[in-house]
């Protein structure tokens, strides 16, 4: 099969595509021809050298969430049938031809959904379901604020914390981005590049946030935070070291909290898709949520798709077109 392989740690230009062995699966898995690999941001970290597949994960090849066709499945593997419409989240092995992915990680690709756009979906959906919803516990009624709201874990965030009647309040670097926010159902967006989140939004009680960037937001966050709120990380893009006042998260009771999906074990992440195909699915099918496609790249370009999402222009999702 055609693959991309990290030649050497750096730039974009690093990946190039390569003739791989077709991967072989195990009794739990299905094998899927890939059809459309979607680009996330651990797999930039991963082409540094800064975020190497976890133990156990035998590819090399970056890509964290796939849409295809099951090809062929193992032994244990009751719930697909080979031709079947998939998407799945996978610990990685994504930018290739064919990937290997445990059948519990899997989910019918929604009706009315091109490859392309269910291949946008499990990095995001799982990341935001465990974190706003489970860690979370965003409820309705409830003040939401997500930073990065055009990313694709932006986008994600803003249309299912609005499904669920809470009030989402977002930040993006551009008045253009800012309004693709609204347009997704933000109630508030703010350009963090004019205003300062922590002046625009003090009055506001925001009981949720969550953050990929860390760093000087952190005090930023504490102090908009209503009593009992959650601050959720999962990344600390411009820094992991923080100064925290304890006397101000006892006054408030407000709960800091975290968490990573790529190493997290098989059995989490089936639990998890589960949660996401009794709880999101329903969305999807009914037009509620919506994919949104910023750029597609056949997989011999990988390198520019990761130079767009380095540049930092895009709204909303990058994915690759597998031919």
């Amino acid at each position: 099969m055609k693959a991309i392989s990290i030649t050497e740690y750096g730039a974009p230009n690093v990946l190039k595509l390569h003739d791989k062995p077709d991967p072989l699966i195990k009794p739990d898995e299905v094998l899927i021809k890939v059809a459309a690999a979607g680009v996330n941001r651990p797999d930039i970290f991963q082409r540094k050298g800064k975020y190497s597949a976890p133990e156990g994960v035998a590819s090399d090849i970056p890509g964290l969430e796939i849409a295809g066709v099951i090809e062929q499945i193992g032994a244990e593997v009751a719930q697909w049938q080979i031709g079947d419409h998939v998407c799945a989240l996978i610990a990685g092995g994504g930018y290739a031809e064919k990937a290997v992915a445990n059948a519990g990680h899997c989910l019918p690709i929604p009706t009315g959904l091109s490859f392309v756009e269910a291949a946008s979906l499990p990095e995001t959906i799982y990341t935001v379901w465990d974190n706003v919803f489970r860690r979370g516990a965003l409820k309705k009624n409830e003040h939401f604020l997500v930073h990065g709201g055009s990313s694709g874990i932006g986008i994600t965030a803003i249309q299912l914390a609005k499904s669920i009647g809470a009030k989402v309040y977002a930040t993006a670097g551009s008045e253009e981005k800012c309004k693709a926010c609204l347009d997704l159902g933000a109630d508030v967006c703010i350009n963090y590049r004019i205003y300062e989140f922590e002046k625009v939004f003090a009055k506001e009680k925001i009981d949720v946030i969550l953050d990929m960037v860390g760093g000087s937001y952190f005090r930023k966050n504490i102090s908009i935070l209503n009593h009992d709120g959650r601050l959720v990380y999962i990344n600390a893009m411009n820094g992991s070291l923080v100064e925290l006042d304890i006397m101000e998260i006892m006054h408030k009771r407000i709960s800091v909290t975290g968490s990573t999906l790529r190493s997290r074990d098989k059995h989490f992440k089936a639990m998890l898709t589960a949660d996401i195909l009794n709880n999101v699915w329903p969305l999807m099918h009914s037009g509620f949520f919506r994919p949104l496609i910023h750029a597609v790249f056949p997989l011999a370009e990988a390198w520019r798709a990761h130079d767009l999402m380095e540049e930092g222009r895009h709204i909303g999702k990058i994915v690759l077109r597998i031919d």
